[in-house]
């Protein structure tokens, strides 16, 4: 009976005109960022077995918060929906949600399953191969786990901690003086990074990480324990990325 149950709510839920069957944590960003605005959102499943994932475009990143279905009531944030039905009576609502970094959203437009695709395309006019395979591999480096939010930073010259906004993408994360501000204190290449780890080094600050360059490491912390590991877990991810690139690319240099 329990089994006839999960089966039913698990119809339901994909019968939900912005479920995305097969999309996973990339592609979802991937979609939000190329085609949503802020409060645009869709789900998916979860890369933990049995349960889902909303994936969420707020402002320049998208936010990945867990849905999980107990066998009695799907559980998002505080809220507890027995029904499909109530589920999809909650976000019709338009809830605003809010993360560990302190960052509201709205959700306002769900990313419909399908979209009809105009019949119309370019014609090709000139079609011509001007590079080699290994110019081939210094491409763009795609915005894959992208993540915001505020963090407190302590200061390079004068030693003093700051609330910043921090913008991670791609392989860059930049920092502001404000949210809404158009242009970066600075913007640093993790390219350059050496080292991202929790610090406990630092009397009377706790959740503490550190950013390793050869020309300065940078401390910050974040509210939650869990935020600070987010970032570091995240951080970690990408220099794995910036590391495997660059040894590729000088791999094929040295063999030229």
């Amino acid at each position: 009976m329990c089994k006839m149950a999960n089966r039913s709510m698990t119809n339901k839920i994909k019968d939900l005109p912005w479920y995305h069957p097969n999309v996973d944590r990339h592609t979802a960003e991937s979609l939000l960022l190329q085609n949503g605005v802020d409060g645009t959102y869709m789900l998916r499943d979860s890369s933990k077995l049995g349960d889902y994932a909303l994936s969420v475009r707020c402002d320049q990143a998208v936010k990945h918060f867990p849905l999980t279905w107990t066998g009695t009531v799907f559980k998002f944030g505080h809220g507890e929906f027995s029904s499909v039905d109530e589920l999809l009576h909650h976000f019709t609502n338009k809830p605003l949600i809010g993360s560990e970094s302190g960052q509201m959203t709205l959700l306002n437009y769900p990313y419909p399953r399908n979209i009809e695709e105009p019949n119309v395309y370019d014609t090709i006019r000139v079609h011509a191969e001007f590079s080699t395979a290994s110019e081939n591999l210094k491409g763009p480096e795609f915005s894959i786990n992208s993540k915001e939010g505020y963090l407190t930073k302590l200061g390079g010259l004068f030693k003093t901690w700051r609330i910043r906004w921090f913008v991670l993408q791609k392989n860059e994360l930049r920092y502001f003086k404000d949210k809404f501000d158009k242009h970066p204190i600075r913007a640093l290449d993790l390219h350059e990074c050496n080292e991202c780890e929790r610090d406990s080094s630092i009397k009377g600050k706790f959740n503490v990480f550190r950013l390793v360059f050869a020309w300065r490491t940078f401390y910050m912390y974040s509210s939650t324990d869990q935020e600070s590991n987010d970032w570091v877990q995240l951080i970690n991810w990408k220099l794995i990325f910036c590391f495997s690139a660059t040894n590729d690319i000088n791999s094929i240099e040295n063999l030229s």
